[in-house]
């Protein structure tokens, strides 16, 4: 294969990729002329390689209009539908973990989501955003008002409705067969205010301190506060105490699918300060949704590398069950389970899985007697609000096909994904009001607690 600038290179690569910043305070990176010529090249690299194809829908969108054209060929390719490709991607990583054999340290340099990203963080700069995806991307803003007890009764019975659906639709561009997340006025940091705790003598266990600090989220806090009563219940039953951060905002991630950098960096300074204060008192973070566990692991010390407090709270931020069998390998992880689960149809969240840490939720479960795991990893199309929106919505049902059709075919006691709103999509692709449950919830179960 041929580099579009120079001719004859290597074959891919079997080197561990390496992520490079994400170079957003460098006047280059929001240069139209710049942006162009590294889509067109980009581009060009994946329009000789196609490997991505199965992936999200940028991939098949882009062969489309080439495929398409009068020559077959990228340069008959009008730039407008460039963006296209941009707005069908959702930033899972994917292509950049798992596909890609150009990414960095190849010379080539290909990092797909970072482009796309740079391309979402332009056009938000020029254009900003419309009204739907202002509000998509409002998760505290919205859940605040959409919690309000009057209100959230109100909201709630608009999402059930037809009417409210239509309604939706026609204002914001939602779709109607989109499942939307029932509010709560009780979120759980309030029932957690009031609830007393156990007095916990924290133990310490290879990489853990054995003390948390639970980073509740947007979407569990107002949307499924029951996963953060199961997630609290599991670790207080291992020994665990836990603690809430005093301030909490979103972790940045919809404000990043939308590009707009500058608010992501409002966020950083709100959430980042509480969560050191509280690695440096010794907790370990733990964040319920791989989504929000992903924008501290690696999001924002790729937007800010040289923030020590950022790059402190990556390092001691841990998806749940990769934070429980780093207390199994050590002794730690309580075993007494009294239930089994029988057979469990299991989703890996792309967020999840682009962490690199293994499957260490059905590694958990796989523990529990008498429990078979069916482990599926293919993306669900849900990601974040792109499932939401009327023009993505059957796209998106039809990147969940193939889970569903997996989750039909192993007939399972139980169904999970450790993305709550990926559940629900698998869900919605099942019919029948076919709810998801969470792994934590399945692992309490388990635990009969």
């Amino acid at each position: 294969m041929n580099s579009p600038e120079t001719g004859p290179r290597r074959e891919g690569s079997l080197e561990a990729p390496t992520r490079h910043a994400l170079d957003w305070n460098d006047a280059d990176f929001w240069n139209h002329d710049s942006l162009a010529r590294e889509l067109e090249r980009v581009f060009e690299i994946c329009h000789g390689c196609r490997r991505c194809f199965s992936l999200c829908n940028s991939f098949p969108v882009l062969f489309d209009h080439i495929d398409q054209s009068a020559t077959g060929e990228l340069a008959a390719v009008p730039r407008e539908a460039h963006w296209e490709v941009v707005d069908h991607c959702y930033l899972c990583d994917m292509c950049y973990m798992s596909k890609c054999p150009y990414v960095p340290p190849h010379e080539w340099n290909v990092d797909f989501p970072h482009l796309m990203l740079r391309a979402k963080a332009v056009r938000f700069r020029d254009e900003g955003a419309g009204l739907r995806d202002r509000l998509l991307s409002s998760t505290d803003a919205v859940g605040r008002i959409a919690g309000i007890p009057v209100i959230s009764e109100a909201v709630n019975a608009a999402n059930r409705s037809p009417l409210g659906r239509r309604a939706l639709e026609r204002t914001l561009g939602v779709h109607p067969e989109a499942r939307l997340p029932k509010y709560h006025s009780r979120t759980f940091r309030k029932r957690e205010a009031r609830r007393r705790k156990p007095r916990l003598a924290p133990q310490p266990a290879g990489r853990t301190s054995g003390k948390v600090a639970l980073f509740t989220t947007c979407y569990c806090n107002r949307n499924e506060p029951e996963i953060l009563t199961d997630l609290v219940a599991v670790l207080e039953h291992n020994g665990i105490p836990v603690v809430l951060p005093d301030v909490e905002r979103c972790c940045g991630m919809p404000k990043l699918e939308l590009g707009d950098l500058a608010a992501i960096a409002k966020l950083k300074e709100q959430n980042i300060p509480a969560l050191a204060a509280l690695v440096a008192s010794g907790h370990d973070i733990l964040a319920p949704v791989p989504s929000c566990v992903l924008m501290f692991k690696r999001e924002l010390p790729s937007m800010f590398p040289d923030d020590p407090d950022v790059r402190r709270v990556a390092e001691r931020t841990f998806d749940p069950f990769e934070y429980l069998m780093l207390r199994h390998a050590e002794g730690k992880l309580v075993t007494d389970f009294r239930a089994s689960l029988g057979e469990v149809a299991y989703h890996v969240p792309c967020h999840l899985r682009v962490q690199n840490i293994g499957l260490k939720t059905r590694d958990v479960l796989g523990l529990v007697p008498g429990t078979t795991l069916t482990t599926i990893e293919r993306c669900s199309g849900h990601d974040g609000t792109y499932a939401l929106k009327r023009e993505y919505h059957d796209v998106s049902m039809k990147i969940a096909r193939p889970v569903v059709q997996r989750v039909e075919a192993a007939a399972a006691d139980h169904f999970a994904s450790d993305c709550p709103m990926a559940g629900q999509q698998i869900g919605a692709g099942l019919g029948k009001d076919r709810m998801p449950e969470h792994p934590i919830r399945l692992l309490r179960k388990a635990y009969g607690i």
